[in-house]
């Protein structure tokens, strides 16, 4: 069968030419076209989305090489797609063209972000199309680049499905794409998110910050998410409200902390304070986030701001010494003593509220325990420094 005698399916054609595409890219709304299409669009002097009329605020032309991939297989087997594939495509153009609606509002597009929920939890398989499709560019710029002052409930659950489903398919597309915070304006909608949203967007946001500090991809960002210091700030103060989004908040803060830079501003906005008070709240079913943040201590102990904020804290030394020896537990043991032979050997005042705060009893319960050779030996050196 020729190419000319099957019927293109309506994801292979461009929205301008409508034909089959041969070089297709995708603009930051999310939409793709023929790159020759819509280089002559911009030539001609618009500076919209030929199919959502949004203003558009970055002109690069991204290959969208997963398209050219399917098209080319489609046309080398010389067969019309299998009617299975069809019928999941379809849906899946039309959710997309309510979402990308500039007229549609959010109480409108929620049932979409509704659907693609469901679809990504109940047909794992589709994520690979909605990516594909571009879905995740539109999802990024529904949330952040539409922020509403008035934060109504209508707009709250839209943002809270929107950045749910954002995170179920970062896994499976290009973490490159949410360098479109970078941009001021986006970032700013990230951190008036954070600041007035709900629990559940704020945990979903410190899920964001941790995948962006993990990739290299988006380093650059992480750079620039730590120089925010009423971003800093805000996650600080949620690690120490002692709920159920303080777990997302440690996990954001010791992912951040991959940057010696990020660090040092993280100090000078409270993190040694926000990470005494988890430490000290923390229950059983924590005591592996207590271990994280007993880790970032001890890394943060290299500038002496810190130093000076861990004795200075009340309950600064107390919290290390809490860590030095948990029964059953012990991953924040070697973080504990490292971080008070570093104190202790620098402080008179930290060696006193150490032994005031029991530490003798605990490097005593530590040597007797299933603990490795070598916390057993930085914990000899810390009795003897005592």
């Amino acid at each position: 069968m020729k190419e000319g005698d099957m019927t293109v399916p309506h994801l292979f054609r461009c929205p301008i030419s409508l034909d089959l595409f041969t070089d297709p890219v995708t603009l930051c709304t999310g939409q793709t076209y023929d790159r020759s299409s819509i280089e002559e669009w911009l030539a001609a002097g618009n500076l919209t989305c030929p199919v959502t009329m949004q203003k558009l605020h970055d002109f690069s032309l991204v290959p969208n090489h997963n398209l050219l991939h399917l098209i080319q297989q489609w046309r080398q087997t010389g067969h019309p797609l299998h009617p299975d594939y069809l019928a999941t495509i379809d849906p899946l153009v039309s959710l997309k063209n309510s979402l990308a609606s500039p007229s549609a509002t959010f109480r409108h597009k929620l049932p979409a972000l509704q659907k693609i929920s469901v679809l990504t939890d109940e047909t794992p398989s589709t994520n690979s199309f909605l990516i594909e499709m571009g879905f995740l560019p539109l999802l990024l710029q529904l949330v952040f680049e539409t922020v509403n002052p008035e934060f109504s409930q209508e707009y709250v659950n839209f943002v809270e499905q929107g950045l749910a489903c954002v995170l179920r398919l970062l896994p499976f597309g290009e973490l490159e794409c949410l360098n479109m915070l970078k941009e001021g304006s986006n970032l700013e909608s990230f951190v008036v998110l954070f600041e007035h949203g709900s629990v559940t967007m704020k945990q979903s946001l410190c899920h964001m910050v941790g995948l962006i500090s993990s990739a290299a991809a988006t380093g650059e960002l992480c750079a620039t998410i730590g120089k925010n210091e009423r971003l800093l700030n805000m996650i600080i103060c949620v690690v120490k409200q002692n709920s159920e989004i303080s777990e997302a908040g440690i996990k954001a803060i010791s992912a951040l902390c991959c940057l010696e830079s990020n660090r040092e501003k993280l100090v000078q906005q409270g993190l040694i304070d926000g990470l005494v008070t988890y430490i000290l709240n923390s229950e059983r079913k924590e005591r592996s986030l207590a271990a994280t943040a007993m880790a970032r201590i001890e890394q943060a102990l290299g500038d002496e701001r810190a130093k000076e904020a861990l004795i200075r804290n009340p309950n600064g030394v107390k919290a290390m010494v809490k860590m030095v020896f948990r029964v059953s537990e012990q991953e924040g043991s070697e973080s504990a003593v490292n971080s008070l032979t570093k104190l202790c050997g620098e402080s008179l005042e930290a060696r006193e509220k150490a032994i005031v705060g029991g530490v003798l009893t605990q490097l005593l319960l530590l040597l007797q325990s299933q603990c490795s050779g070598r916390t057993k030996t930085k914990a000899t050196t810390l009795l003897k420094l005592l």
